[in-house]
């Protein structure tokens, strides 16, 4: 399948609204760094976001501001490796996968005691 970039979308159309699993991304025009970050998270999905800047410290700051599971400074939106989280917010992703947040995931820590003798207090 090649790749489809789709041009002058708007955040109110179903390119931008859904969660697209493909090669195709949607360019939606903002006037500045605000409204980029308010375009983004406006959204039910955040699986996981990419700012690409020249300032590195900037892009963080963006990056906080973001509400993915995962961002990403200049490079793509979706890494994976097993030693990081990996999952997303809001409605993208359920819960942590990789590493210990996997086990994290699929497992309950309990205490569970039995005092044989009475324990004065």
């Amino acid at each position: 399948m090649s790749p489809w970039i789709l041009g002058d979308v708007t955040n109110d159309m179903t390119a931008a609204r859904n969660e697209v699993f493909g090669p195709v991304t949607s360019l939606i025009k903002v006037k500045d760094i605000e409204e980029a970050i308010a375009v983004a998270n406006d959204t039910e999905y955040g699986l996981s976001g990419s700012v690409f800047t020249k300032d590195k410290y900037r892009g963080m700051e963006i990056a906080k501001k973001m509400e993915t599971g995962m961002v990403h400074i200049n490079d793509q939106s979706i890494n994976d490796e097993p030693h990081v989280m990996f999952g997303g917010m809001k409605q993208s992703g359920v819960g942590r996968f990789n590493s210990q947040w996997v086990a994290d995931k699929f497992t309950i820590e309990r205490w569970i005691s039995v005092q044989e003798e009475y324990r004065p207090f």
